[in-house]
């Protein structure tokens, strides 16, 4: 049997910021091995931790890295948001949390762009 308030639950701000919170988890977990790979090449010699770190040295990576900090912020503030709403006695539908968790990592995303690019 469907339910007909599937798709309305899925409309919700909660569910788009447990969405954003799960995603971003989940990308930061993929992240890591990837980084403690990039930091073992150190092991390996300095000429070994130079070559990949020239590699890394292209726009594309700069972009990621883009990504990397506003996926931290998002997950950040996500995280924030839930302990607040754990802990707190807050009542009622609490969008000016997420709007804040979202304003946050947009504000940390924009930061970081403006330092790349100067």
């Amino acid at each position: 049997m469907k339910r007909n308030n599937d798709f309305r639950a899925r409309a919700h701000p909660a569910y788009w910021a447990f969405l954003v919170h799960r995603i971003s988890g989940l990308a930061l977990a993929v992240f890591l091995p990837l980084h403690f790979w990039l930091l073992g090449q150190a092991i390996h010699g300095e000429a070994a931790l130079d070559g990949i770190l020239g590699f890394t040295d292209r726009t594309a990576f700069r972009f990621g890295e883009w990504g990397l900090v506003v996926l931290l912020a998002l997950h950040l503030m996500g995280g924030v948001r839930l302990l607040l709403i754990e802990f707190l006695p807050w009542s009622g539908l609490r969008k000016n949390w997420i709007a804040g968790a979202l304003g946050f990592g947009v504000a940390a995303g924009l930061a970081f762009a403006l330092a790349l690019i100067s």
